[in-house]
This record gives C-alpha cells, structure tokens and sequence, in this order.
C-alpha cells in the first residue's frame, strides 16, 4: 500500500471531477455542441475510429453540428455512424460537410437527460468516497505502524474529509448547472 498524501487524495478526487464534467459535456442541451458526436464510432479504413479522426466538426449555429469529411469515401460510414448513434440526429450528405441539425428537445426528453446527468454525478460522488476510504486506510495503517500519532490520525483524518466534503459540493454544484443548462427552453 502507498504511502499517505493529501496532495494525491486531492488529485484523486479532483479526477473524479473532471470525470464527470467529461461526461456532462457529452449530453445534449438545447444548444449545439461538438462535444455531442464525441462517442461516434464510425465504420472506415478496415476498423472503427473515432469521428473526430475521419473529419472535423464544428457548431456553425446553436442548432446546428457540421462534420467536414475529409476522405470523400468515408462520407456513407460517417453518415451512418451518426444515424445510428442513438442520439436522434440525422444527418444531411453536402458534398463532403454532413449538415446535423438539432431538433429541439421536448419536456421529457429533458427529464431523461436529466436523470442521467444525476446517475453521472452520483457515480462521481462513490469515486470521491472511494478515495476518502483509501486515504482513511492508509492513515489507520500508518498509526497503527506507529508512523503517526492518534493526534496526527484524527487531524489528518478530518483534513481528508474536509476535502471529501468539499469535492461532492462541487459535484453538486456542477450537476445542478447542467440541470439548469438542460432544463432551459
């Protein structure tokens, strides 16, 4: 087992959070985001890649994603790949753009995405724990090596859940801006 350190607890932690601001990014608001087709995989050169590696995209408009291929014999896979994504977009061929546009969302889509967006922020919140339970163990392990003292323990234990709990108010703060982003008409 690895020695204790707030700063590595704190890096921990902070993962988590930029975990989760990752997969918010992903999820659809009202607005355009290139972030959006991040998951595409799309079918090209004998394996599966990546979208962002056949073509660029870019938001033109806040209801509109553009893909510019730039092989012309990847345009069909790319088409397809964002067909059958699951995320509801159909794409329209212009020479070697792919026009997305964005239908709005209606209310219980919005409800959806919402309710996922609360699965990502909990599972970031058993991640910031996790770490808090490593930290705690490496401290009882320590005292109990007589590497530190029971003072030591307590002080440095109340430090980690300082942090611990200072790490799940941003995971809150984060998700309820990502609620309102969605929630917004």
């Amino acid at each position: 087992m690895a020695a204790y350190s707030i700063d590595d607890i704190k890096r921990r932690m902070d993962g988590a959070v930029a975990s989760l601001r990752s997969d918010l990014s992903g999820l659809r608001t009202g607005r355009a985001n290139i972030n959006l087709l991040e998951p595409v995989m799309v079918d090209a050169y004998g394996s599966t890649v990546p979208l962002n590696q056949v073509g660029a995209i870019s938001a033109p408009d806040p209801r509109m994603l553009a893909v510019t291929v730039w092989d012309k014999g990847t345009v069909v896979a790319v088409e397809k790949a964002i067909r059958n994504a699951g995320l509801g977009l159909n794409p329209i061929v212009d020479g070697q753009t792919l026009r997305v546009p964005l239908p709005p969302l209606n209310e219980e889509r919005r409800r959806e995405l919402s309710k996922l967006a609360g699965k990502y922020a909990e599972a970031a919140r058993v991640a910031v724990r996790n770490v808090r339970r490593d930290g705690m163990e490496l401290l009882k392990k320590a005292e109990k090596e007589g590497d530190i003292s029971e003072d030591d323990h307590k002080k440095q234990s109340g430090i980690v859940q300082k942090e611990t709990d200072s790490f799940i108010a941003e995971i809150d703060r984060v998700l309820k801006a990502k609620e309102e982003e969605i929630m917004q008409v």
